[in-house]
């Protein structure tokens, strides 16, 4: 009896579980394509498949409507695994390339030069004096850079438009009747002489103490300088040699005897008598021994450097010269030790040196009668040695051992044409010219 229970029982089992497997197979076959599958449920919380998204008006296996729209949005902003989708704000792998800056833009033009405000074209022969310049390669660069000194660069390069350009034939300017009649006045200053040399006396000397005032002040009429520290005065050619010789009597004057310099009008000269002065600048590793170094040298030129340019009216009665003079001292050589690697994880010391140098600069254009002598100032600078008063031997001695302090004075005097002084030009090249003009020069 008992066992015939248990039979019925099984068999009810088995009967409510193929009706339960019909039922979901049923179910599954009738639910609609897209629609999620059924939920599991399992002991303890609830875990479910998220359904995926429908088209609009689907209804999905709990029965309610997908948004089409927010499905769009949510699948564009979450991209699929693998996607080479940058994230928002980044460029991408794919992304396109900014386009390149273009340059400016150039056209022919209308062919013709600009005149808005009257400018002429003029041409000027300068054969007369280019032809009579030796041992210059470019002697129209003179002429060029005593325009530019006359008339300020910047008029060339700025409204209204201008053109200046010479080869050694025939200065060519396109500029308004204004600065055309500047340029032929500097024009003719070089072509009334025809490269005429001239013979300008350059004494430079230093005195210790600026005392020399004290006797001289009345002699002497002051000029304008623009360089600070600078002083210049006229004084006359009597009262100049009166000067030289109370000066000469002093212990303190040390005079560096410049001979007379002959350069052709129009043109530069330079004097300079420089020393070079050799220390120690780095230490280098050595290729061929382990840990080894070389020292590597470097070098100072110390000394004096003097260039003139003169420029004679049409009469010969006035002067414009410009004058640069460099004066560069080493006062001495400041060591410094430095730790080197060594062998064996040793450090090793060597020393290299820096050199402490003065520097003095003067840059400038002064016009004056030729029947005056131009006394330079330049103020207590440092002061290069001379040779021994009385000789005459190098126009620039050697510099002295001990730096020191003078106040250094140029006497620049115009001593006429070099075939009425007498004296032969000098078979050189001249120095070229700066192009630092600074509006004034």
């Amino acid at each position: 009896m008992r066992t015939k229970k248990v039979f019925e029982v099984i068999m009810f089992a088995a009967v409510c579980g193929l009706h339960l497997a019909a039922g979901v197979f049923s179910a599954t076959a009738q639910a609609p394509s897209g629609s999620s599958p059924p939920t599991i449920r399992t002991p303890g919380p609830p875990v479910s498949t998220p359904p995926p998204a429908a088209k609009a008006g689907v209804l999905t296996a709990s029965g309610t409507a997908a948004n089409a729209t927010g499905n769009a949005a949510t699948s564009s902003s979450a991209p699929a695994a693998g996607s080479l989708a940058a994230p928002a704000g980044k460029p991408g792998v794919g992304a396109a390339t900014a386009p390149r800056p273009q340059g400016a833009r150039v056209s022919k033009g209308a062919g013709v030069l600009p005149n808005n405000h009257g400018q002429i074209w003029r041409e000027y022969d300068i054969t007369p004096y280019t032809s009579r310049i030796e041992n210059t390669e470019k002697p129209e660069q003179a002429v060029v850079d005593w325009i530019l000194r006359e008339t300020g660069p910047e008029v060339w390069f700025m409204e209204p438009f201008g053109i200046l350009n010479a080869d050694k034939t025939t200065l060519r300017v396109y500029h308004t009747p204004e600065m055309q009649q500047l340029v032929s006045g500097v024009v003719d200053r070089f072509v009334s002489s025809e490269g005429e040399s001239q013979v300008l006396g350059l004494r430079l000397a230093t005195v210790a103490s600026p005392n020399w005032r004290t006797r001289a002040y009345a002699w002497l009429r002051p000029v304008e300088v623009k360089t600070a520290g600078v002083e210049a005065w006229l004084v006359s050619k009597e009262n100049a040699a009166i000067l030289v010789s109370e000066l000469s009597r002093r212990a303190d004057y040390r005079e560096f005897n410049s001979p007379n310099l002959v350069v052709h009008n129009g043109q530069s000269q330079t004097v300079s008598r420089l020393r070079p002065k050799s220390y120690v600048k780095a230490v280098r590793p050595r290729d061929t021994v382990v840990a080894g170094y070389d020292s590597e040298m470097g070098q100072v030129d110390e000394g004096v450097s003097l260039q003139v340019s003169p420029l004679f009216s049409l009469d010969g009665r006035a002067v414009d010269v410009l004058v640069k003079c460099h004066i560069d001292q080493v006062e001495r050589l400041v060591p410094v030790p430095i730790d080197l690697p060594g062998f064996g994880g040793q450090w090793q010391r060597a020393q290299i040196q820096v050199p402490q140098v003065v520097t003095w600069r003067l840059h400038e254009r002064f016009r004056w009668p030729t029947d005056q002598v131009l006394l330079l100032s330049c103020g207590v600078v440092a002061a290069p040695a001379a040779e021994n008063k009385g000789t005459a031997a190098a126009i620039m001695g050697a510099l002295s051992s001990a730096p020191g302090r003078a106040d250094a004075l140029l006497f620049i005097e115009c001593n006429g044409k070099a075939q009425a002084a007498g004296v032969q030009a000098e078979a050189r090249p001249n120095a070229p010219v700066g192009t630092s003009y600074k509006g004034r020069y």
